[in-house]
């Protein structure tokens, strides 16, 4: 069995189908606050992955439709 990573939450974005950015996270707070982040400046999706039992499992996939738009 693999060992768990230091950063167990990983946010993969992508672009028009293009992969931008994988980027690793302590927790899911910040794993999501990322997401969020991200689907505003720009990315389309972000796919949410935990690690579990000795891999990577999808969590969540969220689309920047999905956020709604900090208030101006």
């Amino acid at each position: 069995m693999t060992a768990k990573p230091r950063k167990p939450w990983r946010v993969i974005l992508t672009q028009g189908g293009i992969q931008l950015a994988e980027i690793d996270h302590t927790s899911e707070a910040k794993a999501f606050e990322h997401v969020r982040t991200a689907l505003r400046a720009g990315a389309d999706t972000a796919k949410v992955m935990q690690w579990e039992g000795g891999s990577w499992w999808h969590f969540e996939t969220v689309h920047a439709s999905d956020i709604p738009q900090e208030p101006t």
